[in-house]
């Protein structure tokens, strides 16, 4: 039980915060190493939970507070339960040396060996320097406190190193994080929810539920304008689709946010949402969405979610900057993250799905459970307009300018009739079937709880 602590960075204070009733048993009795190691419930699931004490020594880490990590880590896989590491440390004890590092290298081993077997998560409530930044950095999720910090070398090394003046904040706390990084999965605005946030977490992940197939239907159009060129916010659509009042977590919101990536409930089970966000650069697919797309589908996967993919998208986002800044490669990571996803996961175009993005948003090629599509999306491989651009590119510079737009929407016309659309990615496979908006909820459910539940037998390594 708790000890009567008026220090609120206490590890036991913080523990007691975020467990059941504030109730915990130690697994080891708690010394002056700077870690301490609990048991305990979260919205009635077991739980284990390892802490830094940043009232001794600012939280640095030695040999003997790395050992208790690693004896956590031993019971969390044991018990094949979730663990969560609540960070505030200073990085290495100097007074342990060279011994110091290589009980770190082992606390890395033990986060190593159980990803993708158990949901490890990472609560960081104040400064987390040298190798205390790369433990939170290989667990599943990491949730950033208002006063945390995450950051190899402080601002005093960095100033001896570069000459560069900079704050702790500025270097490694939430606006560092929140749209440069893409290491934080949440930036939360207050310490309190932030460890709200970790419980529904630990739920989501821990109690999967069972899906009821019989969910309500609502007319999902409304979200969803008609005009192709319209933008618009894909949130309102992904939270009418989940269920209303359960767990329901964004992450990663400000990076990449052209990539909407969200864990909540369908009919009562857990389930992955990824959504194309038209909203910003128009929702298409760039460098940071392909990278952050793959992490998250991997996570999924590992932890036998199931996933939903909303596809709205006109291909990838074009330029030397996103060349040179890995586009390829890390677009290809989002192929490969789904190519090799065994959980359920189906894909709903609404709009229109273009080139190489409509591959690697969950294609049927890649291995889609199902694939479905409203009545007016368009599957090709580019705009009809930009196709007769190039394709009729002699005839229309050979018009005068009044009439080459009149010209560009009668060939494109032509064009859709001879491409297909949807009917003829209907009529290949590529899409199993046109479903209504008003009736797209319910299809969802019933496809993921009529399909077989497989789990990833992978890793879940930070893309």
């Amino acid at each position: 039980m708790p000890t009567t602590q008026l220090d609120p960075r206490d590890p036991e204070t913080r523990a007691a915060r975020l467990l059941d009733d504030g109730k915990f048993e130690f697994l080891i009795p708690r010394t002056d190493c700077g870690m301490v190691a609990v048991t305990g419930d979260i919205k009635g699931n077991k739980v284990i939970v390892f802490a830094s004490d940043p009232t001794i020594k600012s939280g640095a880490l030695g040999v003997e507070g790395s050992k208790v990590i690693v004896l956590a880590y031993k019971a969390a896989m044991g018990a094949q339960v979730p663990i969560i590491g609540i960070w505030h440390s200073g990085g290495a004890r100097l007074s342990d040396g060279v011994a110091s590092l290589d009980a770190f290298g082992e606390v890395f081993q033990s986060m190593i060996s159980a990803s993708g077997r158990i949901p490890q998560l990472s609560l960081v409530l104040g400064p987390t320097a040298g190798g205390g930044a790369y433990g939170p950095a290989l667990t599943d999720i990491v949730v950033l406190s208002p006063e945390g910090r995450i950051f190899v070398t402080g601002p005093e090394v960095v100033k001896s190193v570069t000459g560069e003046d900079i704050d702790m904040a500025l270097l490694g706390g939430p606006e560092a994080h929140r749209k440069n990084s893409g290491l934080a999965h949440i930036i939360a605005p207050t310490e309190q929810e932030a460890i709200d946030d970790v419980r529904d977490l630990t739920a989501l992940f821990a109690n999967h539920g069972v899906m009821n197939p019989d969910v309500a239907d609502i007319d999902l159009s409304v979200f969803v304008p008609q005009s192709q060129v319209r933008t618009y916010e894909v949130h309102p659509v992904v939270d009418a689709i989940l269920d209303k009042e359960t767990e329901h977590i964004e992450l990663l919101s400000m990076w990449a946010p052209n990539m909407t990536t969200i864990i909540g409930r369908l009919g009562g089970a857990t389930v992955g949402v990824l959504a194309n966000n038209p909203a910003h650069i128009a929702g298409v697919l760039d460098a940071a969405a392909g990278e952050k797309a793959a992490r998250f589908v991997r996570t999924c996967d590992a932890f036998g979610i199931p996933l939903i993919v909303i596809a709205d998208v006109q291909g990838f986002l074009p330029g030397a900057g996103q060349e040179w800044e890995g586009a390829v490669r890390r677009g290809a990571k989002l192929l490969h993250a789904f190519g090799e996803a065994v959980v359920p996961r189906v894909t709903l175009i609404t709009r229109r799905a273009y080139g190489g993005a409509y591959v690697a948003m969950n294609s049927k090629a890649l291995g889609a459970t199902r694939v479905f599509a409203w009545p007016n999306a368009e599957v090709s491989v580019m705009g009809a307009v930009a196709a007769v651009r190039v394709l009729h590119r002699r005839i229309l510079a050979d018009l005068p300018a009044e009439q080459r737009e009149s010209m560009e929407l009668e060939l494109a016309a032509e064009h859709e009739k001879i491409s297909g659309g949807v009917a003829r990615a209907v009529e290949i496979g590529a899409v199993d079937e046109i479903i209504q908006p008003s009736l797209t909820r319910s299809a969802l459910a019933k496809i993921i709880a009529g399909t077989p539940h497989r789990r990833g037998a992978h890793g879940n390594i930070p893309l």
